[in-house]
């Protein structure tokens, strides 16, 4: 296997892209970039989740499936325009609520060492 360089890898910022960006942006390459990445991977992280994505990727290339169309160098998914903070607003929220008692005032306990 040769070494492959950073600068030569078919996914540009490889190394910094989250699993999840990874999985969609594999869809748009060839067999053979897909196991260049996998070679690369191997010899240098080798992440489990990220060498079983692109070995089931590999054998859905060679069963047939084609790469879809896609720029490898688009914005990943981190990146992309979207509202930042918590889709929950007031009017979805749900109704404030207080921790359960630790018992109630009429069951005292006894201390342990009184128990007969």
């Amino acid at each position: 296997m040769a070494d492959h360089g950073r600068s030569t890898l078919p996914l540009p910022d490889y190394d910094h892209l989250p699993i999840g960006g990874l999985e969609s942006r594999v869809r748009s390459l060839t067999a053979g970039e897909v196991e260049e990445l996998l070679a690369y991977e191997r010899t240098h992280a080798d992440r489990l989740p990220v060498t079983e994505l692109l070995t089931s990727r590999l054998e859905q290339l060679k069963a047939g499936a084609e790469p879809t169309s896609g720029d490898p160098g688009a914005l990943r998914p981190e990146r992309s325009e979207r509202h930042g903070g918590s889709p929950v607003s007031p009017a979805t929220s749900p109704q404030p609520s207080s921790p359960p008692p630790h018992g109630t005032p009429d069951q005292r306990g006894k201390p342990k060492g009184n128990r007969t």
